[in-house]
């Protein structure tokens, strides 16, 4: 969660973090940045956030060591979704006050809410060392292992959640394949009893069982499951997204993208829906309709680099080539590892006149691939379907 105004680092608490003003800042300017502070705090918990923004600069400009006015401006950041620069406030914070686990917490959300699973490991770790009881810490470096395929790590940290959280089906749905996936039969199948006792019959029941079949590759199990969770409740977010995928598993390319496009309908904003759509829009031969799917997935996830190597793919056919490889290296950017994204990118470098680097590109390529075959086996025999609907944290 982001810290509230009454648990943020600026107003105080057992971590001995005050965020008030120096003494220094006090002497140096004739406007009270105590009193600045406070009405920042004030007008952000009353979600007015420019207001917000423009008193804690305030404090800054007369006390740029405020690491209170730094860890609230990063809120301020968070609450609009501008990821770049609450990560550039909250770490200024943390240099500051790197006693107070709350600024580690949003730093680490600040990186989930982007699906940077990797990045936000390290700071939910600190904060769980520190605070080890704490459940929502815990929960989010728990998902944020399983999302990594971190099995036993995921499973070891979220099993001692069991008493508070054993009620809710995505955190058994989590444990139990984590565990699985780890070995754990027991842990495994204790999990799993008290999904099925929980569940009964309900819808949300019916889409973290189709979700299990579906990781497993039981695509008619899978669909059954789906279809009796949308009967039963066709606004519940992320069931046409699941039955998107296990259409498009089945190569039922139609279907898909009728249940992908239901399901932007209830989740509007999800990145992931367009992104899916690109794709089945690609097997459909339909290039422009794939294309502006997938701006319209990286509009709402910048991230998203299956999004760009779509586009990639797209201007190469199209023979866009300059278009091509732009889009090829922004998908490097996000992920440098993807060998089909070099190809890519050597061959538009190629077609552009750039032999040399499309060579030495291509070469690189097939060097990664080599040294990579296994452990892509490995990933292609573990892997997990996107899963969307176990993004949102513990309140």
């Amino acid at each position: 969660m982001i810290l509230s105004p009454g648990q943020s680092p600026s107003t105080g608490g057992p971590n001995g973090a005050t965020g008030r003003p120096s003494r220094t800042a006090v002497n140096q300017g004739s406007a009270d940045p105590a009193q600045l502070f406070q009405r920042g705090q004030d007008a952000l918990s009353r979600g007015r956030l420019d207001e917000a923004e423009h008193d804690f600069r305030a404090v800054l400009h007369i006390d740029p060591q405020s690491g209170g006015a730094y860890a609230n401006l990063g809120v301020v950041y968070m609450r609009r979704k501008q990821w770049d620069k609450a990560l550039v406030a909250l770490e200024k914070a943390e240099r500051l006050m790197p006693q107070v686990a709350g600024i580690r917490l949003n730093i680490g959300l600040a990186y989930y809410r982007q699906n940077e699973f990797l990045k936000a490991i390290p700071p939910f770790q600190s904060v769980v060392h520190d605070q080890p009881d704490a459940l929502q810490p815990r929960y989010l470096l728990g998902l944020c292992y399983f999302f990594a395929e971190r099995w036993a790590d995921a499973s070891t940290t979220l099993e001692p959640l069991w008493e508070q959280e054993s009620g809710q089906l995505a955190y058994l749905y989590v444990l139990s394949n984590a565990a699985h996936r780890a070995g754990k039969k027991d842990l495994d199948e204790r999990a799993a009893t008290q999904l099925i006792k929980l569940g009964s019959g309900s819808p949300e029941y019916h889409l973290f069982v189709g979700k299990y079949y579906l990781n497993l590759e039981q695509y008619d199990m899978a669909l059954t499951e789906f279809q009796a969770a949308a009967e039963a409740n066709p606004g519940l977010p992320f069931v046409h997204f699941n039955l998107g995928l296990t259409y498009l598993k089945r190569q039922e390319y139609e279907q898909a993208r009728d249940e992908f496009l239901k399901d932007t309908a209830v989740e509007p904003d999800l990145g992931l829906d367009y992104d899916e759509l690109g794709d089945v829009y690609s097997l459909l031969q339909d290039d422009n309709n794939a294309e502006k799917s997938y701006h319209a997935a990286l509009q709402r996830n910048a991230h998203l680099v299956n999004s760009q190597v779509g586009l990639a793919k797209i201007y190469e056919r199209e023979e866009k080539y300059a278009a091509a490889l732009a889009a090829a290296d922004a998908a490097i950017r996000l992920d440098s590892t993807r060998t089909g994204i070099h190809y890519l990118r050597g061959q538009a470098l190629i077609h552009l006149g750039r032999k040399e680097e499309g060579r030495k590109e291509l070469e690189a390529a097939v060097r990664m691939d080599n040294e990579r075959r296994a452990e892509r086996q490995k990933q292609m025999e573990t892997g997990i379907v996107p899963s969307p609907e176990l993004l949102q944290e513990p309140q």
